[in-house]
């Protein structure tokens, strides 16, 4: 706690602060780093390999292989949610599993999961599009501006 707050703290108050600190279960913030950066390598290689796979067997290039990677990836992590096996892996890997796009299919799918009892539409459908469709429309949005800055640039920067 900052020390202008504690000053402002009764002694009593600072007694339990002080007992507080002492009692409060140290995390293990290097165990877990450790732990995402494997978790989140392991789901960086399987989609290095889906794309690998992508380029050799239908013989796309590795531009055009980057889109069915992302989709089978979120078709993956989507499955997996929904049998359960997601959450075991983000409850390991923590960040590791939420950084990657396989956290964002998680992410879409847990909320329609939840709210499957209200219904398709209303239930799925609403809550689903709540955390996607934030994310979908700023990805739009940002890449509208982008694209704008970089036709000012081109056209009168002479770039």
């Amino acid at each position: 706690m900052a020390n202008n707050k504690k000053k402002n703290l009764t002694p009593v108050q600072q007694e339990y602060q002080t007992f507080e600190m002492d009692r409060e279960t140290k995390r293990p913030i290097l165990k877990n780093c450790v732990k995402a950066f494997i978790t989140g390598g392991i789901i960086c290689m399987i989609g290095q390999a889906i794309s690998l796979f992508y380029i050799y067997n239908f013989d796309f290039t590795e531009q055009t292989a980057s889109n069915p990677t992302v989709a089978t990836m979120i078709f993956i992590s989507m499955l997996l949610t929904g049998f359960g096996v997601y959450d075991r892996i983000a409850q390991f890997g923590g960040a590791g599993s939420a950084v990657p796009i396989t956290g964002f299919g998680n992410a879409v799918i847990s909320a329609a999961i939840e709210h499957r009892s209200e219904g398709l539409v209303l239930g799925v459908g609403g809550n689903m599009f709540k955390l996607a469709g934030s994310v979908i429309l700023f990805g739009t949005f940002s890449a509208f501006v982008i694209a704008i800055i970089k036709t000012i640039i081109i056209q009168w920067g002479g770039f």
